[in-house]
C-alpha cells in the first residue's frame, strides 16, 4: 500500500451524513463541480471540515456494496474557494458567526472574488457593504481570526488523533498556547479540559513522543484512577486497589507506580490516611484526591460543631408543651400526625442536626410541612432547598414557601466557590434539605459550611434510593450505626397511599418482592423478551399509547427511565427514536447537527456538566429544559430550563447538552414525573439492582409502565447492590462524637 496510489480529490463539502465525535470517522457528500448536481460519497477523518468549504483530499478510490463508488480520505486541507459561487456558499454556510446566507450575498456582491482577501487582510472595509455596521464587521473579523487559529490547532491535533469538538475546547482553554501545551504537557489536558480524560491525553502524549514509563505519565494515571473512582461515587480508594488499577491502566512496573504514588503524596497531589475497614478487618490505607479529603473532614467537623454548639436559634422549642403544640398543628393542617411523625417533628425543632427518612406514602412530605408550619408560628426564619430544580419546585408547592436549589441558595460562583460560607453564613434559623439522598460529599460540605451556629439543619430523603451521582453516601453515612446525628425512619404507609399501585409496588420491590403487574390501574407491564423489540415498544408506549389513553403530554408529563445509557434499550438509542416520534424533522423547523446529535426547537434536553458561567448562578449537571429557539446566523440555541430560566448556548457549546426524552435512572434522581416508562431488559443485566428499580418506580406520581422481561425484573428485585462506596464520613462522625 505505498503512497504512490494516493489519489487527490478537490471538492466542496455539501453535507455531513454521519460523524463519530470520538474517532473522527465521518461520512460526507461532496460536490466535485462536474455539474449535473452529482454528489460523491467520501469517508474518513474529516472532522473539522464544515459544509461549504472547498477541500483538497488525499486518499484512495474504492466502492461500497450499498453506496457505490466512494473516496476514502486519509488527510485533507481546506482550500479557500476561488469562484464567486464558491465564496458565496462558503460564507453562507454558517461557518463564521455573524454571517448568514443573506449577508454573505451582500458581501460577495460588493467585493466579488476579492471577498476572502478583504476579510483576511482588511476586514475594516466590510463596513462598505450596505447594512453592515461596525459591531457586525468587528464580530466577523474576530470570528474569522478565531476560525483560522482553531484550524491550525485542528490540523495539528488531527495529526495526533483528536476529534474536532475536543480541539475547539483545547483552543478555548489555551488560545495561542494550545499547540505548545499539547506538545509539551499533554497530561495537563486531562485536568484542565472538560471531556478529555487520561486516555485521550495519553494517546496525545504517545503521539508527541512522551515515554511510556515517564513519571509524569504514571502520576497522571494515578490521579486519573482516583478521579474515575470519585466519578463512580467513592471518596477514596484503598491503596492496594489503587495500585492494581493503575498497573492495569498504565501497563508499567508496580515498583514504578509505588514510587510515583509516594512522590504524589509528597507534592500534596493526594492524601494517604489510615481508616477503619467497613467490614471490620484491619484498617485500610485510604488514598484521597485532596478536595475530597478536605471536604470529608470539614463536613464531619461542621455537623459535630452544629450538634454541640452552645447556641440555639430555636430556643422556644426546648420547653414547649408538645401535646398543645401538636393539637394546634392538627387544627391548622386538618390531620393528626402519627407517633413516628410526631417524633420527627420534635427532633427537627429541638436538635441542631437531624435526619428524616422513609419510603413513598409514609408521610415524609406532611411531616416536613408540619415542621415548617410550627417553626413559622414561632417567627423562625426557614430556608428550604433541594439538590435539583424539580425537587425544589415540589418542596415549594408542598410548603407554600419559596424553595431553591442548593446551588442557588449558596450562590455558587465559577470555580465552585459559594457566596455563603462559614464567614458569611445564611440568615436562617432552620434549613431543610429535601431529596438528601442526592447530596454528594462536596455539595453537602458547602451547604453545612453556610449554616450559621445555632441554626437547625434537617436532612430529608429516602436512604433506599440510589446514592448521589457525585462521590459520597452522605445520607447513609449520617444514618450509620454509631452516628451522633439523631434520625427518624418513617415506616407506616398511610391508608390513601396503600391504594396506589405505584407506592405498593415501590415497597414490594424495596423488600425484595416482585411488583404486582396485573389488575392495577396505575402500574403495568408490557412483556417483551427481545431487547431491541423492548426498545421499540418503550417508544411506542411513551410517545403514543400513554398520551392516547391517559391524555398526558409526551414531552412534559412522561419520562423514559433506562437502567443504562448503551444498548438498543438504553437511553442513548431511545433518545434518537423518541425524538423521531415526538419532535420529527420538518422543513420549517430549524435544526443544528452536533456530533451524532441533531437539536431542534421543541427538543427536551438536559445539561450534562456543571457550568458555573451560565445563567444567573450556573447551570448544573441534570438540569432539564426545552429548546425554545435556534438561530443559525448568530449560532445560538436557547433552552428554557425547569427553573424557568432562559439559557443561551453557542453552537460550539452543544456538547454540554444531551437529549432528555430518555434519561438513565441515575440522572433522574430527585425528579418526579406524572408517568414513567422503564425498559427492564436482560441486556442491562449488570445494572439490574433493587435500589435502581426502586428509584425508577418512586419517580412516578401517577403511572408506571415497565417494558421488558419478567426475568430481568425478578433479577433486579433479587439483587441488592454489592458493597458500600468507599467513604469515611461515618467513621469521622462516630470518632468525633466520642
Amino acid at each position: 500500500m505505498g503512497d504512490a496510489r494516493l489519489a487527490v480529490l478537490e471538492a466542496v463539502l455539501e453535507r455531513i451524513t454521519y460523524a463519530n465525535e470520538d474517532n473522527g470517522y465521518t461520512v460526507a457528500r461532496v460536490d466535485t463541480g462536474r455539474g449535473a448536481g452529482d454528489l460523491l460519497t467520501v469517508v474518513g477523518a474529516l472532522l473539522g471540515a464544515q459544509p461549504g468549504e472547498s477541500l483538497r483530499m488525499e486518499g484512495r478510490w474504492g466502492s461500497h456494496p450499498q453506496y457505490g463508488k466512494q473516496f476514502t480520505v486519509e488527510n485533507y486541507t481546506t482550500v479557500l474557494p476561488a469562484t464567486i459561487q464558491g465564496i458565496r456558499r462558503y460564507l453562507g454556510s454558517g461557518l463564521i458567526k455573524g454571517i448568514g446566507p443573506k449577508i454573505a450575498d451582500r458581501i460577495v456582491e460588493h467585493f466579488g472574488t476579492d471577498t476572502l482577501d478583504v476579510i483576511e487582510g482588511a476586514p475594516k472595509r466590510l463596513i462598505e457593504v450596505p447594512g453592515l455596521g461596525p459591531k457586525r464587521t468587528r464580530m466577523i473579523a474576530v470570528a474569522w481570526e478565531e476560525q483560522k487559529a482553531i484550524k491550525e490547532v485542528m490540523v495539528f491535533l488531527q495529526g495526533v488523533g483528536v476529534s474536532t469538538s475536543i480541539a475547539v475546547r483545547i483552543y478555548k482553554n489555551y488560545g495561542d498556547a494550545s499547540i505548545s501545551v499539547v506538545k509539551n504537557q499533554p497530561y495537563r489536558l486531562a485536568a484542565d479540559v472538560w471531556g478529555i480524560g487520561f486516555l485521550t491525553a495519553d494517546r496525545i502524549a504517545q503521539a508527541v513522543g512522551i515515554p511510556h514509563d515517564s513519571p509524569e505519565r504514571v502520576k497522571a494515571g494515578l490521579q486519573y484512577a482516583l478521579s474515575q473512582a470519585t466519578d463512580s461515587g467513592n471518596c477514596f480508594l484503598p491503596e492496594e486497589q489503587l495500585l492494581s488499577d493503575s498497573v492495569k491502566l498504565l501497563q508499567v512496573d508496580a515498583g514504578l507506580v509505588i514510587d510515583c504514588l509516594a512522590e504524589l503524596v509528597g507534592e500534596e497531589g493526594v492524601v494517604r490516611e489510615s481508616v477503619p475497614d467497613p467490614e471490620g478487618g484491619d484498617p485500610v490505607r485510604a488514598v484521597y484526591l485532596v478536595p475530597f479529603h478536605r471536604a470529608e473532614i470539614s463536613l464531619a467537623g461542621q455537623l459535630l460543631r452544629l450538634l454541640r454548639g452552645p447556641e440555639d436559634r430555636l430556643p422556644l422549642f426546648q420547653d414547649v408543651q408538645w401535646d398543645k403544640a401538636l393539637s394546634w398543628l392538627a387544627g391548622r393542617t386538618g390531620a393528626d400526625l402519627a407517633p413516628e411523625q410526631q417524633q420527627a417533628v420534635r427532633l427537627a425543632l429541638t436538635e441542631r442536626v437531624a435526619v428524616l427518612t422513609g419510603g413513598p406514602g409514609c408521610g415524609k412530605s406532611f411531616t416536613v410541612r408540619s415542621v415548617v408550619t410550627l417553626a413559622q408560628a414561632k417567627k423562625a426564619k426557614v430556608v428550604l432547598a433541594a439538590p435539583t430544580g424539580r425537587a425544589a419546585k415540589r418542596l415549594a408547592e408542598l410548603t407554600g414557601m419559596e424553595a431553591s436549589t442548593v446551588h442557588r441558595l449558596l450562590e455558587l460562583k465559577p470555580g465552585g466557590d459559594a457566596a455563603y460560607d462559614k464567614d458569611r453564613p445564611l440568615d436562617a434559623d432552620l434549613v431543610v434539605v429535601d431529596e438528601a439522598s442526592m447530596l454528594d460529599l462536596l455539595l453537602a460540605n458547602k451547604l453545612a459550611k453556610a449554616v450559621p451556629p445555632g441554626a437547625h439543619l434537617l436532612f430529608v430523603g429516602d436512604v433506599d434510593q440510589l446514592p448521589s451521582v457525585g462521590a459520597g453516601e452522605v445520607l447513609r453515612d449520617l444514618l450509620a450505626p454509631g452516628s451522633p446525628v439523631p434520625a427518624v425512619r418513617l415506616t407506616r404507609i398511610f391508608r390513601q397511599a396503600q391504594q396506589s399501585g405505584v407506592v405498593t409496588n415501590a415497597h414490594r420491590i424495596n423488600s425484595g418482592v416482585p411488583p404486582i403487574t396485573q389488575g392495577l390501574p396505575d402500574f403495568f407491564l408490557f412483556p417483551e423478551e427481545d431487547t431491541e423489540e423492548a426498545g421499540r415498544l418503550t417508544v411506542e408506549v411513551a410517545a403514543r399509547r400513554i398520551p392516547a389513553k391517559f391524555g398526558l403530554d409526551p414531552r412534559r408529563d412522561i419520562q423514559v427511565l433506562a437502567p443504562m445509557h448503551r444498548g438498543p434499550a438504553g437511553a442513548g438509542a431511545l433518545n434518537g427514536l423518541l425524538q423521531q416520534a415526538i419532535t420529527p424533522a420538518r422543513p420549517d423547523l430549524p435544526e443544528r447537527r452536533f456530533g451524532g446529535r441533531t437539536f431542534r426547537v421543541g427538543d427536551k434536553v438536559t445539561q450534562i456538566r456543571n457550568n458555573y458561567e451560565k445563567g444567573e448562578n450556573g447551570v448544573f449537571n441534570g438540569t432539564v429544559g426545552v429548546v425554545t429557539a435556534l438561530d443559525t446566523v448568530e449560532q445560538k440555541l436557547t433552552v428554557l430550563t425547569d427553573e424557568d430560566e432562559e439559557i443561551p448556548y453557542d453552537f460550539d457549546e452543544l456538547d454540554e447538552l444531551a437529549h432528555a426524552y430518555a434519561v438513565t435512572i441515575h440522572r433522574s434522581q430527585g425528579s418526579e414525573y406524572p408517568a414513567v416508562v422503564i425498559p427492564v431488559t436482560t441486556g442491562a443485566w449488570m445494572m439490574l439492582q433493587r435500589n435502581l428499580l426502586y428509584t425508577a418506580v418512586t419517580r412516578a406520581k401517577r403511572l408506571v409502565v415497565l417494558v421488558g422481561s419478567r426475568k430481568a425484573i425478578a433479577q433486579a428485585v433479587r439483587t441488592v447492590s454489592a458493597g458500600r462506596r468507599f467513604t469515611a464520613l461515618d467513621h469521622r462522625l462516630a470518632q468525633g462524637a466520642k
